[in-house]
């Protein structure tokens, strides 16, 4: 009687170890590490801290003791929290708008000019991750540029004329605590509608793949609405133009607050900023790199 070897028992499959995909916040933390790398980041960190420097200096040296149409800059050398007020008025119009762009602008577009993307986008990284990643650092960005252009400007103006109270838009005198609380409130608060500047930014740079293009339509988009706010009979979109908003913080520096203004800039922001943003995620999610 034949014996039939019995054949040995199969082992077990061995379980291919699975790459552990790293966190939005991981990714974030390495757009954060690129922007630092980048010389335009820079750029735009340099005009923020150069024009309230400059604005500083051109006081001290002509040493004026007021004037001027807003009733800050007749408080310049009596209060140095005139200063950083002062400053916000005059970058938010167009300064802080082009410093947040340039960044915005770049941030998916530098991508492609560099053929980096492919490589991201097939790593272990969800394509809604690195979006996410991106859109937050150039927010993160502009309100660091916000905020360091305030800095410079509130220790320029107190080194200059003193940590003293300060009378708001409505006449009312507040403490010098007080005053630079609200300094900090109001430039929080005008980063509502710089964040839509920024996410039409990275909408711009997500389609169009082109960094100067990005930025200058961005800009351009910002100028255009200026035009459209001035031409007459056109009064009653002006409220729901997206450059009306720039002024939303005025009511944070009125006694008592007037809070209308801000959330009327809430909405509003938000019309420009959600579909720029959700906009630009379609395209990402979409976006070919086949080709490098």
């Amino acid at each position: 009687m034949s014996s039939v070897a019995a054949s040995p028992p199969l082992a077990p499959p061995v379980a291919t170890p699975r790459a552990r995909r790293p966190s939005t916040l991981t990714v974030y933390l390495w757009e954060l590490r690129k922007l630092r790398a980048q010389k335009r980041t820079y750029m735009g960190f340099g005009l923020a801290v150069i024009l309230p420097l400059i604005f500083v200096i051109v006081q001290n040296v002509h040493n004026r003791h007021g004037g001027g149409d807003s009733i800050f800059a007749g408080q310049i050398t009596q209060s140095g929290l005139a200063t950083p007020v002062l400053m916000l008025l005059f970058e938010s119009v167009f300064f802080l708008p082009l410093i947040a762009s340039l960044v915005a602008g770049d941030v998916v577009a530098a991508e492609d000019g560099n053929g980096t993307l492919k490589t991201i986008l097939t790593r272990s990284v969800d394509r809604g991750q690195v979006f996410a990643a991106k859109a937050f650092a150039a927010l993160t960005y502009a309100t660091v540029a916000v905020f360091l252009s305030a800095t410079v400007a509130t220790v320029g103006g107190i080194a200059s004329w003193g940590f003293h109270s300060i009378t708001t838009f409505s006449g009312s005198t507040v403490s010098a605590s007080e005053g630079l609380l609200l300094v900090i409130a109001a430039n929080a608060c005008y980063l509502i509608p710089l964040f839509a500047v920024a996410s039409i930014a990275v909408l711009l740079s997500t389609s169009t793949r082109n960094s100067t293009a990005s930025v200058v339509g961005a800009v351009g988009i910002v100028i255009l609405l200026y035009i459209i706010a001035g031409i007459p009979g056109l009064e009653g979109v002006k409220p729901y133009l997206l450059t009306e908003q720039f002024e939303n913080w005025h009511g944070l520096l009125r006694t008592p607050t007037d809070w209308a203004p801000v959330l009327h800039s809430l909405w509003v922001s938000a019309l420009y900023a959600v579909p720029s943003l959700f906009a630009a995620y379609l395209v990402f999610l979409r976006r070919d790199v086949a080709g490098g």
